[in-house]
């Protein structure tokens, strides 16, 4: 099948290689002209053709046309479906397939609808191992739209790792979702093993826990499986600094479930721990060990 890829980066790269490998023929266009090279100098190239230009990826497809965006949400999506829209026909499809606020997509669809342009929006899980391991798709869209894309999702896909899980702009609700929990697993994650770091009465070998737990243990996981090898390259994780980026999906869950008076606290809490990790100090701290000092004459640390 023929489709374009607008946006090269960590995932649009990958899902690039995997279209190529698949099968797929494919248009690829970056505002950067290295990832564009790069795909052309990691096998399947006869595959892969390059555009100079937005407009110029709508002249190289042929009708029915199929363009994905793998692009950051927000502006850069914003701008690009902005371009596209004078430049595609009716009956042409576009896929986000980025980590786009639900509410964009909703309205985006309406937008692009009242042109005859069709819209899909694809959660996608499965970061960087999705090249050899497959994605996770979560599509939202028209039922004859997604079933008219269905190649390109399972050629992308792990086995049994695509569903069409309602109209547009519910793929990205359910991503959204998806990431609001990815949050608090990983917090569950790292308060345990902090304290297994901090152990005063034992010095764990952190590493082979990790790997122990994912051998029948109610805790194990993929993301368990990463730690283990996060640990196996330095079990003090002394070459990371402990900050912590959300990407805006944890905050987007957190605003839907109060929308929805639907309680969330460990979500809710996992991303608030994420932006005392940005802090060199926390103020409040300060402020709390200012008063401990005046109520009781606690001892402060200067």
């Amino acid at each position: 099948m023929q489709l374009a890829m607008i946006g090269l980066g960590r995932m649009g790269g990958n899902m690039v290689k995997r279209l190529a490998q698949g099968g797929h023929e494919l248009v690829i266009y970056d505002q950067s002209a290295d990832a564009v090279k790069a795909q052309g100098e990691g096998g399947g190239a006869k595959a892969v053709k390059a555009a100079r230009d937005v407009s110029d990826v709508a002249r190289q497809l042929a009708p029915r046309r199929v363009v994905w965006l793998m692009l950051p949400a927000g502006a850069p999506t914003e701008k690009t479906i902005e371009q596209l829209m004078p430049v595609l026909a009716r009956g042409d499809i576009v896929i986000d397939g980025g980590n786009s606020n639900f509410r964009d997509s909703l309205r985006r669809a309406e937008q692009l609808k009242a042109r005859g342009i069709d819209f899909v929006d694809a959660g996608t899980s499965g970061g960087i191992w999705g090249l050899t391991e497959g994605y996770c798709l979560m599509v939202g869209g028209s039922l004859s739209v997604v079933q008219h894309c269905e190649p390109i999702f399972r050629t992308l896909a792990a086995p049994d790792g695509y569903a069409h899980v309602g109209p547009a702009g519910a793929g990205h609700y359910v991503k959204m979702v998806h990431n609001g929990i990815e949050y608090g697993m990983l917090q569950a994650y790292a308060e345990g093993y902090e304290i297994l770091h901090s152990s005063q009465d034992f010095k764990l070998d952190l590493g082979k826990i990790a790997k122990l737990w994912n051998h029948g243990s109610v805790v194990r996981s993929w993301l368990n499986e990463l730690a283990a090898r996060a640990f196996a390259d330095d079990g003090q994780l002394s070459g990371i600094r402990g900050y912590v980026e959300d990407s805006g999906e944890g905050r987007w869950t957190v605003e839907e479930a109060m929308r929805l008076s639907v309680p969330a606290p460990v979500i809710t809490a996992s991303l608030l721990a994420r932006f005392r990790s940005r802090q060199e100090e926390s103020f409040g701290a300060k402020v709390i060990a200012a008063l401990r000092r005046e109520f009781g004459g606690h001892a402060v640390k200067t």
